[in-house]
């Protein structure tokens, strides 16, 4: 492993690169539209990755916590906490004029982006950056694309797994070697586009039939339609791996996520939602997989991987970029 430090010169610094980066990491109640952010940590980083401070926060989310098993923030430790309309001046503040860095970028940003738009407002990002994808980009021989597997491929050691301040701590040490070894070899940033929302909606959705809605007064929706999957799709969903931007996934059943914001978020993850269960359906999503509906029966025919819902609202925070 080559961990370069500031000897890396300004002659080989490529000039392209950004002039500041936030290294943003934020817990949340859970995947949908409506969970909101517990939590939420910036390290601002200059333009050589080293660090220049740190912030964190907790944040009262308005409703239950969510997977306390996972962040280990009850309702208790939250009810003190500041509103994220009190927090979103600093917050902005310290991602203002830096590309947003975090691992599973779209995750984080989606949250964010989210939050200020119920705020009426928007986050002063223009671009991000993922570091699974820069992992990608720079070849790093990780098991696989877990922050815990970038954490100890740079000799990082992490405290406390899903603490929004360990994790951006975590996050920006594993960071600054990266970014180091991109320069010194010349490697294109794996730098995309943020666009904020803009919309904001002043009533609920009316939910469909059968299914309650998630949406509360004063809550958001997005601007444009949901596009098709830009991805090939790479295949089957092995146990052992995690999914891949282009995987075909199906849902049968119920779900305790509405199922069309359920489907929203597998599209904002670079997935294909399939209408029907095929040979080339990734994976089936069910909470009855004993059930003899045609895609429980088609899955167990045709062999395809099938998980329930808790299951996979965990893969969707980890998605593999797909190949490019």
């Amino acid at each position: 492993m080559t961990v370069l430090d500031d000897r890396t010169t300004a002659a080989t610094w490529p000039a392209a690169y950004p002039q500041g980066y936030a290294v943003v990491d934020v817990e949340t109640t859970g995947l949908a539209r409506d969970d909101r952010i517990v939590s939420a940590a910036v390290y601002r980083l200059d333009a050589r990755g080293n660090v220049e401070d740190h912030w964190y926060t907790l944040v009262n989310p308005e409703r239950d916590p969510g997977p306390v098993w996972i962040h280990g923030l009850t309702s208790d430790v939250l009810e003190g906490a500041p509103l994220f309309t009190e927090i979103a001046a600093e917050f902005a503040a310290r991602l203002d004029g830096r590309v947003l860095v975090a691992h599973n970028a779209m995750f984080d940003w989606q949250m964010i982006a989210r939050e200020y738009a119920r705020a009426q407002s928007a986050a002063p990002v223009r671009q991000r950056l993922c570091t699974i994808a820069l992992a990608k980009e720079l070849s790093l021989p990780l098991p696989n694309h877990k922050l815990e597997s970038l954490a100890a491929h740079f000799g990082v050691v992490q405290q406390r797994a899903h603490n929004a301040l360990d994790d951006a701590r975590v996050l920006a040490e594993a960071f600054r070697p990266s970014l180091h070894a991109a320069a010194e070899r010349n490697v294109r940033l794996p730098l995309l586009e943020c666009r904020p929302l803009t919309e904001w909606a002043s009533t609920p959705a009316q939910p469909r039939a059968g299914h309650p809605s998630s949406y509360r007064a004063g809550g958001w929706r997005p601007s444009r339609k949901r596009p098709a999957c830009p991805y090939p799709n790479p295949g089957r969903y092995e146990s052992d791996k995690p999914l891949k931007q282009g995987m075909r996934v199906a849902f049968s059943g119920d779900t305790s996520i509405d199922r069309e914001l359920l489907e929203d978020r597998t599209v904002e993850a670079g997935l294909h939602v399939a209408t029907s269960v095929s040979r080339l359906t990734s994976l089936l999503v069910t909470n009855d997989p004993d059930s003899a509906t045609s895609k429980t029966l088609k899955a167990r025919s045709f062999g395809t991987p099938v998980v329930d819902e808790a299951a996979y609202t965990q893969l969707l925070r980890d998605v593999t970029p797909a190949d490019g």
